[in-house]
Order: C-alpha cells, then structure tokens, then sequence
C-alpha cells in the first residue's frame, strides 16, 4: 500500500532555510529510501557538513518535502547509531511532520533541529544518512470539528 511521496523543495526554499556554507544543490539530494526490504525509515541525507560541538544544536534543511494521505503521519528520529555513539538526538525529542504540513508556506520542507547532547565534537558529512523517517497510521479522537488551516512551517501550530 502507497501511501506517500517525497519530492524536493524548490531551490529557493531550499536556499532561504539553509544554513551552512558548502551545501548540495537541491536537485543532487537523494530522496529519502529504505536501506533494505525489512527497513520501516526511510532515511535522509545530510545536505551539508554539520559540526556540532557538545550542547550545540544544528538546524538541518534536508531539501525534502512529503505528501502523504490524511490519516498518516511521518515520524522522523535521528540514526540509532548517531545517538548510540554520538549522543546526537532531535531537540523536539520526536520529529511529527503532519499530512497536511505539505501545503505549508514553507512548502513543506522537512527541517531537522539535532542537539548534541554528547561530550565531544559531532561532524555530520554532506552526503551521510543522519536520519529516518517513519510512516505511521493516526486515528483521531471525539472532538469539536476542527477547520482551522496550516500555513506556517517549522513549529507553526503552537503559536
């Protein structure tokens, strides 16, 4: 059952939510896949060099949107391995990109805030997997009718 796409952002999104220097132009990042048959994320690719030094937090424009059916959401968490060795984690502690985030003013595109919460200096790779996404099925609970629209990005909901 297909229940997602991922497309790139436009080079001109992509270029006003980049933050590093040395960055792959947005038609060279890979869209995100599974590494094998039986993986459940599909993993992203760090677009630039990302250092972190320990406590320092890193936001990672990955060139990446998704459209996806209502109902789905994508869970996005760093690579275990990142955390494992690293100590690198998200800053949100979870990743939640909503259906409807695809139509956001920021056309969607998948930002990654990490943390280095480790006690030495981090180097993400341009190129490297950093991190995965998740498809999962939501259900909804008993509630008024909610009509309200997304049109902001990045944390947009909370304000």
């Amino acid at each position: 059952m297909t229940i997602a796409c991922f497309e790139r952002v436009s080079a001109a999104q992509y270029a006003r939510d980049m933050q590093f220097a040395d960055f792959l132009p947005v038609e060279e990042i890979p869209l995100p896949c599974r590494a094998t048959e039986g993986s459940a994320g599909y993993d992203f690719v760090c677009p630039a060099e990302v250092i972190m030094e320990p406590g320092q937090q890193a936001l990672v424009a990955t060139g990446i949107r998704v459209r996806m059916e209502p109902g789905w959401v994508l869970i996005n968490c760093p690579r275990s391995s990142l955390g494992r060795k690293h100590g690198i984690r998200l800053a949100n502690t979870v990743g939640v990109i909503d259906s409807d985030y695809y139509f956001a003013d920021n056309e969607g595109h998948v930002l990654v805030m990490l943390v280095n919460g480790g006690d030495h200096t981090v180097t993400l790779r341009k190129g490297e997997r950093f991190c995965q996404g998740i498809f999962l099925p939501h259900g909804l609970a008993e509630e008024e009718e909610v009509t309200a629209r997304r049109s902001g990005g990045f944390g947009s909901t909370g304000k």
